[in-house]
């Protein structure tokens, strides 16, 4: 009887989600396999992005001492992260959306 096994805290949560879902009249539909890469695709570039950004900034910030410049760039860094972030967001959600 593997079927009456309890069921853990994260199963139940997705029963709830999917159910309240169902209520919203929110369709559930698998992605195309383009999407999946699609989608794939977008984390690697973000991630590549990020990663380059975050040598830079450690670049620039060596070469650094005053408090105020040092601010700055750390807040042209925190802007340029969130940009990224907020792209790859936006791209992956015209992908689930099958806008592209």
């Amino acid at each position: 009887m593997a079927g009456d096994a309890p069921k853990s805290a994260y199963e139940l949560a997705m029963e709830r989600l999917r159910k309240k879902d169902r209520e919203e009249g929110v369709e559930e539909r698998a992605l195309t396999p383009a999407q999946r890469d699609a989608i794939a695709e977008a984390r690697r570039v973000a991630e590549a992005k990020l990663a380059e950004r975050e040598i830079l900034h450690s670049s620039k910030m060596r070469g650094v001492l005053e408090p105020e410049a040092r601010d700055a760039l750390e807040e042209e860094y925190r802007r340029d992260r969130e940009r990224i972030v907020s792209e790859r967001d936006r791209k992956i959600d015209e992908f689930r959306r099958g806008a592209r």
